[in-house]
């Protein structure tokens, strides 16, 4: 894992943190990356929550950056014995312009960041404690695309799970 990686995962750690001070008090979660997480395929005893947001990418072959609306995000999330985890996917884009460029990582605002993690305590009180809640989602900001969405570049799209 990159020191950015790191930082990355520090800061959604520590959001993730604030947010499920709302959940039982006896019972502890921890937020984890796992690009290998795969999509409707959670494992035995785990939940699924699958939500886009908006993100901008940058090639790190040519520079060149771009937003996209169309950012998948994978949680899936799992509650046993006063012990829950959360596993994150972020899926990736890659550059339209560079030969075999490789999947870039979304830079997601915080705010974004903020709506994701308070949608997906709302999905755990749900999924893991059976609250019945309503079911809307809070809406993600959308950042200005002036290009339409490129499904094969899209991480997302090659998986099945992007909404076009």
């Amino acid at each position: 894992m990159t020191n950015t990686d790191r930082m990355e995962l520090s800061k959604w750690r520590g959001i993730f943190q604030q947010k499920t001070t709302i959940l039982k008090p006896e019972d502890s979660w921890q937020l984890e990356f796992d690009n290998s997480l795969v999509s409707n395929s959670p494992n035995l005893g785990w939940r699924q929550y699958i939500r886009s947001t908006s993100a901008r990418f940058r090639c790190s072959q040519c520079g060149r950056s771009w937003p996209s609306n169309r950012v998948m995000i994978v949680f899936h999330m799992c509650l046993v014995n006063g012990r829950g985890t959360v596993k994150v996917r972020r899926f990736h884009q890659n550059c339209k312009t560079c030969t075999a460029a490789p999947m870039e990582k979304p830079n997601i605002t915080d705010e974004n960041i903020n709506i994701l993690l308070e949608n997906l305590v709302k999905k755990i009180r749900v999924k893991c404690y059976h609250e019945d809640l309503e079911r809307a989602d809070r809406p993600f900001v959308n950042i200005d695309v002036k290009s339409p969405h490129e499904p094969s570049h899209c991480e997302g799209c090659i998986a099945g799970i992007c909404s076009q």
